[in-house]
């Protein structure tokens, strides 16, 4: 029995289906393609799914419709460096200006041979295309095809079990000795070249998400200290520490090993948001990777900050409670909710500050939210005593002090100011007369938050100790207070 090409499409709560980004191609040897769109969040799948039927005679590369750059994925690399001198990407880039929509394509292989050429026929891309995705960490593979969503069509789910049914898998001598839900693990496709046999499952990061910013740094200024064990980074606002599911080659520890000449790649031990900048530990071996996280599960790693708020904070200790879904914005509540986790920090200082000017601004691509008052902005240090997802710019807003250029909790402050009450687990907040209600409630309050920030907002993790402040480290002047030469 031959095995099927399963296109799966995956998009984000945002349809693709409406964008001008997307381009279709069916795979070599097609059976049978269809598509779906579902959440990424496995809690929010999208209830339809749609079939599609492809005509190879109409088969197109479509680009992007927008303001941004598209990226010209036919040339050659050239040996052209940046400014800073780390070397360009001239397939993938000239990187756009504004991320397009995501984009992940899910194969199941049907003819063996090297994983560059299988997708670039299947997707119909440029194999130089494909083979700068694979550099970026952008391909995955799986001896068996993962289960498919919720939102799945009969027809799909029949496929998926046509093309692991137990007298398919057992001919295939890769995967004896495992499990199904073992031979289902993904791993990054690491060579262009790399042979995957019929039945592979591949995932493809098509678009993955772009970081820009990291060609106009000058990495080496950035280095903080060299030790034997670690590197400490003051890292820059818009970039990635170690890079994102589908580009670990635009990150912080790549090109952080390329300043310091190093043969063997930094490590990431500890996460702070893309947004944010200041002090990063980077470990220079796996045993430290480990020792570091050890440091942190053991509290013995100590982090303040220094944030930009839009107005003054008391000095003290600040309490919430924080939503336990992973996804964006985090939700708060100043009352204690069963299963819900504690959020603390503490303000150490609050001083008023000039708001940032427009030079200032443009310099960082520091976004305006439509904050009324623009004269003083209020510069607080604070300890955070505890390291959740989005913490200080979550709590910082639910105090009516969002952080300078934070599009996404900014939007929600000032809907709050305009609206008491609008905020369900706020101050004001009101009695529901359902759990329905409250349900409504709580999702009109999603939909005054805004999106990610796309560069950098008023906070930066200024030092970071550890050991009872045996290492103690500082990051540099935030970008708030540069200066126009």
């Amino acid at each position: 029995m031959s095995l099927a090409s399963i296109l799966f499409t995956n998009a984000s709560l945002s349809s693709l289906w409406t964008s001008n980004c997307r381009s279709f191609g069916p795979p070599v040897a097609l059976v049978r393609t269809f598509a779906s769109t579902y959440a990424l969040n496995k809690h929010r799948h999208h209830k339809n799914a749609t079939l599609y039927s492809l005509n190879r005679n109409k088969r197109k590369l479509l680009t992007c419709k927008s303001s941004s750059t598209s990226p010209d994925i036919t040339a050659t690399a050239t040996t052209t460096s940046s400014v800073n001198g780390y070397p360009e990407y001239h397939r993938l880039l000239p990187c756009p200006s504004q991320n397009g929509p995501p984009r992940i394509e899910h194969l199941v292989v049907s003819e063996g041979g090297p994983v560059s050429e299988y997708i670039s026929k299947a997707l119909d891309l440029p194999p130089l295309f494909v083979a700068d995705l694979i550099h970026f960490g952008a391909v995955y593979y799986a001896l068996v095809c993962p289960e498919p969503p919720q939102s799945a069509t009969p027809e799909q789910i029949r496929i998926f079990k046509e093309v692991t049914a137990p007298s398919v898998l057992k001919k295939r001598s890769s995967i004896k000795g495992k499990t199904v839900r073992e031979a289902q693990k993904t791993f990054r496709i690491a060579h262009v070249n790399e042979f995957v046999e019929a039945g592979t499952y591949l995932r493809v990061h098509v678009h993955p998400k772009r970081f820009p910013r990291c060609y106009e740094i000058d990495w080496k200024s950035r280095i903080i200290a060299v030790a034997e064990s670690y590197v400490i980074l003051d890292k820059p606002a818009g970039t990635s520490v170690g890079g994102t599911t589908d580009n670990i080659e635009e990150s912080c520890a790549t090109f952080a090993t390329r300043a310091l000449g190093l043969t063997t790649p930094l490590k990431t031990t500890h996460q702070i948001d893309n947004c944010t900048e200041g002090c990063v530990v980077l470990a220079r071996t796996k045993e430290y990777c480990s020792v570091f996280h050890g440091k942190i599960r053991e509290k013995k790693v100590k982090k303040l900050y220094l944030a930009l708020a839009a107005a003054h904070m008391p000095i003290g200790i600040i309490t919430h409670y924080m939503r336990p879904i992973n996804i964006a914005p985090r939700l708060i509540s100043e009352d204690f909710i069963k299963g819900w986790h504690l959020c603390q920090l503490e303000v150490l200082e609050c001083k008023e500050v000039p708001w940032p000017d427009t030079a200032v601004e443009e310099k960082y691509y520091v976004e305006d939210s439509g904050w009324p008052l623009k004269n003083f902005a209020y510069e607080c240090k604070i300890n955070l005593l505890t390291g959740r997802t989005h913490q200080i710019r979550a709590q910082l807003a639910a105090c009516g002090a969002p952080i300078v250029g934070d599009s996404m909790y900014m939007p929600a402050a000032i809907a709050e100011m305009a609206s008491p009450g609008l905020n369900p687990y706020g101050k004001y907040k009101k009695q529901y007369a359902s759990e329905n209600d409250k349900a409504i409630a709580v999702e009109e309050w999603i939909a005054q938050h805004g999106k990610e920030p796309s560069v950098a907002i008023g906070l930066q993790a200024c030092q970071i100790s550890w050991d009872d402040g045996e290492h103690i480290y500082e990051a540099g002047s935030p970008w708030w207070r540069w200066e126009k030469a």
